[in-house]
C-alpha cells in the first residue's frame, strides 16, 4: 500500500478549535461519558497561575454544562495566592488544597459529583496543548495527566542549548 493510499488518522478536535487555539488562550475540553471509568473528564489550558484570575471563567463554563460547582480541589503550591473560596456569579465555591500536583484540578458539582480535569501548563505551545487535551479527553484514556504531559510536551530548552 502506498503511503497516500494510507487512511489519514482522525483528528481528535474539531478543526475550528485548532484555528483558535493561540498562546495564552484558556481551552476547556470536557467529555462526559454514562460509565465514569476513565482517569480524567477533561482538560483546562488556562493562561497563567493566577487562580483567582482564571478561575472563575471555567466555573462558569462547567456550569453551564455540569450545574452548580461547589468546590474545586487543587494542589496549592501549583498556584499563586489561592484563597479558601471565590464568589462566581453569586455562588460561592470553595477552594480545598489538595496534593493532586500541579497537572490536575478536581471539580465537585453537588455533594459528590466529582471530575477531573487534566491542567495544560500556561506556557504549552498550542500543537502541544493540543495534543495533550486531545488525549485527556478519549472517553477509553486510562493515562494520568502526568504521564499524558510528559508524553506531550516538548522538552524545555537547557541552558546549553539556549546559548548555541
Amino acid at each position: 500500500m502506498a503511503e497516500s493510499d494510507a487512511p489519514t488518522p482522525p483528528k481528535l478536535l474539531p478543526d475550528e478549535i485548532h484555528r483558535a487555539v493561540k498562546p495564552g488562550t484558556a481551552l476547556l475540553r470536557l467529555q462526559t461519558t454514562p460509565a465514569r471509568e476513565g482517569v480524567l473528564d477533561g482538560a483546562w489550558w488556562p493562561r497563567s497561575r493566577h487562580i483567582t484570575a482564571e478561575l472563575p471563567a471555567l466555573i462558569q463554563v462547567l456550569t453551564e454544562h455540569l450545574g452548580p460547582i461547589t468546590r474545586v480541589g487543587l494542589d496549592t503550591a501549583a498556584w499563586e495566592e489561592v484563597p479558601t473560596r471565590v464568589v462566581v456569579d453569586d455562588r460561592v465555591v470553595h477552594l480545598d488544597s489538595f496534593p493532586v500536583g500541579d497537572d490536575t484540578v478536581l471539580i465537585t458539582r453537588g455533594g459528590s459529583d466529582h471530575f477531573a480535569l487534566m491542567v495544560v501548563p500556561p506556557d504549552t505551545t498550542p500543537d502541544a496543548a493540543r495534543d495533550a487535551m486531545a488525549r485527556a479527553v478519549r472517553a477509553d484514556n486510562v493515562t494520568r495527566a502526568a504521564e499524558i504531559l510528559v508524553a506531550t510536551l516538548p522538552e524545555p530548552a537547557t541552558d546549553r542549548e539556549e546559548s548555541a
